[in-house]
């Protein structure tokens, strides 16, 4: 059931079925407290009658008349019997309506019960023992409430008229409101319905003053653009490997064997010394490809405190060792660092695998094979890390795809490498809560800045 027409029937019935109850109770209270009214009244009636005929002093033949005349403007259609101490008739009035039960309500009056009530239909019969001037007198009352009942009447119309008026207020109110309170969660839903997992869209939009509705649709948003992040990244990563890896790979082997038919040794080791470099690339990027699966799957990222100086420094020995010819020079500022400033949580393989893709890009474009590595501690909150290399800058408008996947600038040409190094230490630099920016300070100049927040 639409959660619209839940609210508009939860709504409407607890309204609706309390407003009954409250009329229906407000009903029988006044029937309760009109036939206390009449009773009290028919009781009023029987000792005002005893007064006048105890003040009498005629005889049995005028008092009857007499009593008749006063009585003539008392309740309609009204029986009032008045008997003796020994229970005879001293007094019935000429209305014509049925005799009560006379010996059934006597039977159940007495000096020590003096007061009895029953109805016989639409008529209120009451008796009464009361003791005038020291004679016991007994009295029946039989009487017909026209007053009480149309009063009765006329609330029970105006109940009814003011329910139906109030159910159909109820029933219309309850369409607006649920229609109002369920809009937002409509449109989430056919949002939601609309939306294509996978395709870039832009984040769902729901106008709402409702909090709840407000936090559901952020939070959802962070869920779908962490679900497009990882539907793009295994897209590309797919494409890459079924694709862009294979002709790589291709080249790899052909190059290899080309060099198993060379004879002479001096042609056979530099060759080699090549492919190997390519071969620890393409390695080296294909094990990032799967760590960073994983973290997208799900995995929790494993971090622990890294000297990050000391990282560089080992990737540096390495690179030493491969291209004894490029000089890589480190500084720090301030000249006295704290080291903790140095101290960041990481994880180390993913982070290692950045180190080595920049310092690689250091090596391969810069064209007086030096680079230069300041680590600066000055912020106490961020530890910023800048690598400078001097060579061909990218254009103001390769600047913006310098991040993409497989994007290579014009400075790229005749250069090993696949376009996919920086996107690959972009996506693990965000994993750690690091950011990394190029920029082109000056002439030849190309910069990397990492920040990594201090904790």
């Amino acid at each position: 059931m639409k959660i619209r027409n839940k609210i508009l029937i939860y709504f409407s019935t607890t309204v609706i079925a309390l407003t009954a109850v409250s009329f229906t109770i407000i009903y029988f209270l006044f029937s309760d407290y009109r036939e206390e009214e009449f009773l009290q009244q028919q009781n009023e009636r029987i000792i005002t009658t005893l007064q006048l005929l105890t003040e009498l002093k005629q005889d049995d033949e005028d008092i009857q008349e007499t009593m008749d005349i006063l009585t003539i403007y008392d309740f309609y259609d009204e029986k009032l019997l008045i008997f003796n101490e020994q229970k005879e008739s001293l007094y019935i009035s000429k209305e014509d309506i049925p005799n009560p039960d006379i010996e059934s309500v006597l039977s159940n009056l007495s000096p020590q019960n003096e007061w009895f009530k029953t109805k016989e239909g639409k008529y209120d019969i009451i008796g009464t023992h009361t003791i005038k001037k020291g004679k016991s007198y007994y009295a029946i009352s039989k009487a017909y409430d026209d007053f009480g009942f149309t009063k009765m009447f006329f609330l029970r119309n105006a109940l009814a008229a003011i329910f139906l008026f109030i159910v159909f207020t109820v029933i219309f109110v309850s369409q607006v409101l649920s229609r109002k309170i369920s809009k937002p969660i409509t449109t989430l839903t056919e949002k939601l319905n609309n939306y294509d997992l996978g395709v870039e869209s832009n984040e769902l939009i729901i106008e709402t003053s409702s909090f709840e509705i407000k936090q559901l649709t952020e939070r959802f948003n962070e869920l779908l653009k962490k679900t497009n992040e990882a539907f793009a990244f295994q897209k590309h990563t797919i494409h890459h490997i079924s694709h862009q890896l294979r002709t790589p790979i291709s080249v790899l082997v052909s190059e290899l064997e080309r060099v198993s038919a060379l004879s002479a040794a001096k042609e056979i080791k530099p060759e080699i010394e090549k492919q190997a470099i390519k071969a620890k690339s393409l390695g080296s990027i294909i094990n990032a490809l799967l760590q960073i699966s994983k973290i997208e799957s799900g995995q929790q990222i494993k971090v622990q405190p890294l000297r990050i100086d000391e990282m560089f420094f080992d990737v540096i020995e390495e690179f030493n060792s491969i291209f004894p010819d490029f000089h890589f020079e480190v500084n720090y500022t301030p000249d006295e660092v704290f080291e903790n400033r140095l101290l960041i949580n990481v994880n180390q393989v993913l982070i290692r695998q950045v180190v080595q893709n920049l310092l690689e890009n250091c090596v391969s474009y810069s064209n007086n094979s030096k680079a230069s590595i300041i680590f600066d501690c000055s912020d106490r909150s961020t530890l910023k890390i800048q690598i400078y290399n001097a060579g061909n800058p990218i254009s103001a408008e390769e600047e913006s795809l310098l991040f993409n996947h497989f994007f290579r600038g014009k400075n790229s040409k005749r250069k090993i490498g696949f376009g996919l190094g920086l996107v690959l230490a972009k996506k693990i630099l965000e994993l750690n809560s690091a950011t990394i920016a190029y920029d082109n300070p000056s002439g030849n100049v190309n910069l990397f800045e990492i920040c990594f927040p201090l904790s």
